[in-house]
């Protein structure tokens, strides 16, 4: 069921996404493309912000704050796994691995070294701080909605 409590979740969770998706590409050299990455990012971020913030809204001001934190963590997740999939599939596909179970491993490995290149203080504060805000400003338009 929509409600003002999610529509606001989302989007707050999408311009998170989007300035960290800024910050990310920062980090990496300037001749890296970087294709659709922003955009995925804020789908994910839509959705999860939807699912996982916005549903929860309503339920106090400490269960804000940890709502947002793990719609937070959540977006890092999924989008730590899309990108780590997409770059899978971009090698495979240049046959780089011997099968599956070779592509798969190193999907997971993939994530990890972008794990570790993206876990900085910048941008980690940003992600704590801004998935914070967001689930608080889920709990406000949810209590002023009601």
């Amino acid at each position: 069921m929509p409600t003002a409590a999610r529509v606001i979740a989302a989007l707050c969770l999408a311009a998170l996404a989007w300035l960290v998706s800024e910050q990310i590409k920062e980090l990496f050299e300037d001749d890296k493309p970087f294709g659709n990455f922003n955009l995925i990012n804020t789908g994910i971020a839509l959705v999860v912000g939807w699912q996982v913030v916005g549903s929860r809204a309503g339920r106090g001001m400490s269960a804000a704050i940890n709502n947002g934190l793990t719609g937070g963590i959540m977006l890092f997740l999924w989008c730590s796994l899309a990108h780590g999939a997409i770059e899978m599939f971009e090698r495979s596909m240049r046959n780089r691995y011997d099968g599956a179970l070779e592509a798969l491993a190193a999907m997971f490995q993939l994530i990890a070294e972008n794990a570790i290149l993206v876990a900085t203080p910048l941008i980690l504060g940003t992600l704590v701080v801004g998935s914070a805000l967001s689930g608080l400003f889920a709990e406000f338009t949810a209590k002023r909605a009601s």
